[in-house]
């Protein structure tokens, strides 16, 4: 389309896809919006530091050729109002890659958020927020250098789709009389009502999108964060789909936690990202207590917002956290934090939120080199004592620092030593790895204190079921015998013969239909002794309903099945041993 105020540079070409590959020129156009408040003192001065990153890790070579895009308060003044103008959604798409500084959103009332008009309208539909530590910065954490995780916050579902009903509208009574009087539904009167909408749709593309970030950036593991204990047909539902995804699509790059300790006694094989799950309440608490455990973290909307937030307060708060919004085509990455009127044109602020979403930009392009850089030097210009005011408050003897003073300092740093920053960033990833190290050895050393203190606690099939061993029906009771005693298992599952169907033979089956029949155990066919139809259970059926199904049939296993295929097994010593090692009670909030 033609623009009416965005002006594209003369100098650069257009990012493009090839094959939903980011194809990225050594002179890219990347839109730029500086939004409101803070916005245009923290973007000049983060621009200087990418620009000086690239010309320093590139020799020149390459170069940023910023395009102002318009939003907010800036773009009213353009547009006669319009705070979201047509042309700069249609930009955001043209260019691919773009950045922006905070903008405006009233509490309660006026128009809807732009972030989140910005996500639904573009489908943004991953939030993702890296949150590490940079020494110096302060932090209420004794242990913040162990804090390194990268949430992926599903963007355009959940409690922010805005389907809610003001009390005592119209609209809200008819929906209360509706879901009271059709479904069943108990709740106080002139209850405000909103709805939680979760799909398999939209929780499998942000997990695959996760998984694949994992895969990329050779990262260690993907925690699905949910409260489907007490949700369980949206939140619970997620976490399921984001198994599904995880089994169906990346079966050669991941194992299951269940696997990593049943299969490969808490050695994680080289090249698997281990996908794992946890409640969101405890994963708030061990953020806090023991976030080494935690890698990469897909999650819905709601929780997705506060754990980023919380987790970036770990680290130095939110006015240094970094984000972006990230579709399948486009990319938006943003500073986090909000306006700050009040520290608006007073060249005051911390640019730092901006800048590291920078940084995230410059490593999603593929310019890791560049990203590095700042990486780098942001630290020793912290070292330094060299910060704005928000960081002065709370260290002794440092020197504050206007916002284009402190990307001053960062320029110096990079453009004065850049081999010693490379140096720098390699030993953080040196002891990244190092500590991924202690944790296996951990793992393998004691597993159920490492799974107590990665705070698994198994709550469905998948999480206490056995790996399973089988048997061809047409093997004699001998060479079953023989697969049981070197496997150490009690029962061994039959495979399909003429009959089509699977069985189970458990040496009390033995006991009764060979050893007390006087049968001859290698003249017989498992396929003769074994007990037919099994009964099996999914993957994500609660440990109380598996237990139930066992008393319900009188039986002390069920097979846990896949797609009809048999993926493991679950016996009432498993039940036993997993209550016994994490503890049980009925679910709680």
């Amino acid at each position: 389309m033609a623009y009416k105020h965005t002006i594209l540079p003369t100098v650069g070409e257009k990012i493009t896809l090839d094959n939903n590959t980011l194809v990225v020129p050594d002179h890219p156009i990347v839109g730029c919006c500086e939004g409101d408040g803070i916005g245009p003192d923290i973007t000049r001065a983060s621009l200087r530091v990418i620009d000086a990153a690239v010309e320093k890790a590139y020799d020149g070579k390459r170069k940023i050729h910023w395009c102002e895009l318009y939003l907010g308060e800036k773009a009213a003044k353009l547009f006669d109002g319009d705070l979201f103008p047509k042309e700069t959604l249609e930009a955001l798409k043209d260019l691919i890659v773009s950045i922006k500084g905070p903008l405006t959103t009233p509490v309660g009332e006026g128009y809807r958020s732009l972030n989140v008009a910005l996500r639904q309208d573009l489908d943004l539909y991953a939030c993702v927020r890296p949150v590490r530590y940079y020494a110096g910065v302060p932090s209420p954490l004794k242990r913040p250098e162990t804090v390194n995780v990268v949430i992926f916050r599903e963007n355009t579902e959940d409690v922010y789709t805005g389907i809610e009903y003001k009390s005592g509208s119209p609209e809200n009574k008819k929906l209360a009389k509706f879901l009271r009087e059709e479904m069943g539904a108990t709740f106080f009167e002139d209850a405000g009502l909103g709805i939680k909408p979760i799909s398999p749709f939209g929780s499998k593309r942000l997990v695959r999108k996760a998984i694949q970030y994992a895969i990329d950036n050779n990262r260690e593991s993907v925690t699905l964060v949910h409260k489907g204990n007490i949700m369980k047909f949206t939140e619970g539902a997620f976490r399921n789909w984001g198994y599904e995804v995880a089994r169906e699509e990346f079966s050669d790059y991941i194992i299951t936690e269940e696997s990593l300790y049943n299969d490969y006694g808490g050695k994680q094989p080289e090249g698997k990202i281990v996908i794992k799950d946890r409640i969101a309440d405890i994963t708030f608490q061990l953020l806090q207590l023991r976030p080494a455990e935690f890698d990469v973290l897909a999650t819905m909307n709601l929780n997705g917002d506060y754990l980023s937030d919380a987790v970036a307060a770990e680290v130095g708060g939110v006015g240094i956290a970094p984000g972006a919004n990230i579709s399948d085509t486009v990319a938006v990455f943003e500073a986090t934090h909000g306006t700050a009127p009040k520290y608006a044109n007073q060249n005051k602020a911390n640019p730092s939120s901006f800048l590291l979403s920078g940084v995230m930009m410059l490593e999603y392009m593929g310019w890791k080199e560049a990203a590095d850089l700042i990486n780098a030097a942001y630290p020793k210009v912290i070292a330094d004592k060299t910060v704005t005011y928000d960081f002065a408050r709370q260290l002794p003897g440092s020197t504050e620092v206007t916002t284009s003073g402190f990307a001053d300092a960062l320029v110096a740093k990079i453009t004065g030593a850049a081999e010693d920053l490379a140096r720098f960033e390699d030993s953080r990833r040196e002891a990244i790895e190092r500590a991924r190290e202690e944790r296996e050895a951990k793992r393998v050393m004691n597993p159920v204190e490492a799974m107590r203190d990665s705070g698994r606690q198994p709550n469905t099939a998948s999480g206490i079921m056995s790996k399973i061993h089988s048997i061809g029906a047409d093997e004699s009771v001998e060479a079953a015998m023989h697969v049981m005693t070197d496997k150490n298992v009690s029962a061994i599952l039959v495979k399909p013969g003429a009959d089509g169907q699977w069985g189970i033979m458990t040496q009390r089956d033995i006991l009764e239909k060979i050893v007390g029949a006087n049968r001859s155990r290698d003249g017989v066919k498992v396929g003769e002794i074994a007990s037919k139809p099994i009964f099996t259970v999914t993957p994500e059926t609660n440990i109380s309903q598996v237990a139930k199904v066992m008393l319900d049939r009188k039986i002390r296993r069920v097979v846990v099945a896949w797609n009809e295929k048999p993926v493991g097994i679950v016996s009432d010593t498993d039940l036993f041993r997993s209550v016994e090692e994490f503890g049980w009670g009925p679910e709680a909030g």
